[in-house]
């Protein structure tokens, strides 16, 4: 069930609210980097959580880009956070919450625009493991992102087809969604992944196979950039990173204050 008595770290919380976005009214938390908010919009990242977690996870990720400058639009993944639902968190329906959450990826982006809080000019999308999923499916198609970063995701579901989210599917399905199936939709823009070699519950091996697939396809391959961990001690070798947790965080943050630079 969905608790939000953790507080977050004060620095954060001070700089932050909770709103719902859209028609739809998705649960996003807001974290605005200025000490005046009639300074210059800041760039903002939209982020996506992995299942079974919440917007709230992993409160050092925002505090890094908020110190850095860069706002945060962390959303609820469908059936996750303040919009529980026991059935979508089970594997079994990854692959409708992904797909729900491709759709919404628009309506958050619209929402955001009307706040005018951001700079939407200077807007980046992430996401972690289905998060992540959902990011790399969404940039397939035409868009205003400036860069993406994600991390233990994949852009080439067919390594992940012995997984429960996959039984019982039909090609056309899981074929809509697959990143690596559409990329004469994709736009060049600089993209980081970072992964566990590991990896026991997002294959490397597949996540591997669409990056080198994407730089195939870049003037400036060098743009994506895939940060690979042998072991890191994190559960299964996929949430967090483990004892590389701190370096993965900052990686991704210069990654983004390099591409989402000052107005």
């Amino acid at each position: 069930m969905y608790d939000r008595s953790a507080p977050l770290p004060r620095a954060l919380e001070a700089r932050s609210h909770w709103q719902r976005l859209g028609p739809s009214g998705i649960p996003a938390l807001l974290v605005d980097p200025r000490d005046d908010e009639g300074g210059p919009a800041p760039p903002v990242v939209l982020w996506m959580h992995g299942r079974t977690a919440s917007k709230e996870l992993d409160p050092g990720r925002y505090l890094r880009l908020m110190r850095a400058g860069i706002g945060v639009c962390a959303v609820d993944l469908p059936g996750h956070g303040e919009r529980f639902d026991a059935a979508l968190q089970h594997p079994r329906h990854t692959l409708e919450l992904i797909h729900q959450m491709i759709a919404e990826i628009d309506e958050v982006s619209d929402a955001l625009r009307e706040l005018v809080r951001f700079d939407m000019t200077r807007m980046a999308i992430g996401g972690m493991s289905a998060g992540g999923m959902a990011a790399l499916s969404r940039l397939c198609r035409e868009h205003d992102f400036r860069c993406a970063a994600v991390e233990a995701s994949t852009g080439s579901w067919e390594q992940q087809r012995h997984r429960e989210m996959f039984e019982g599917r039909p090609a056309s399905e899981i074929a809509r969604g697959n990143p690596i199936e559409h990329l004469g939709g994709w736009r060049e823009i600089p993209l980081q992944a970072i992964h566990s070699r590991l990896d026991m519950w997002v294959a490397f091996d597949g996540q591997a196979a669409f990056i080198e697939a994407l730089r195939e396809r870049y003037d400036a391959p060098e743009d994506v950039e895939f940060v690979v961990y042998d072991r890191t001690g994190a559960p299964f070798e996929h949430a967090g990173f483990g004892r590389l947790s701190s370096d993965a965080k900052n990686r991704q943050r210069d990654f983004f204050a390099l591409h989402l630079p000052s107005a």
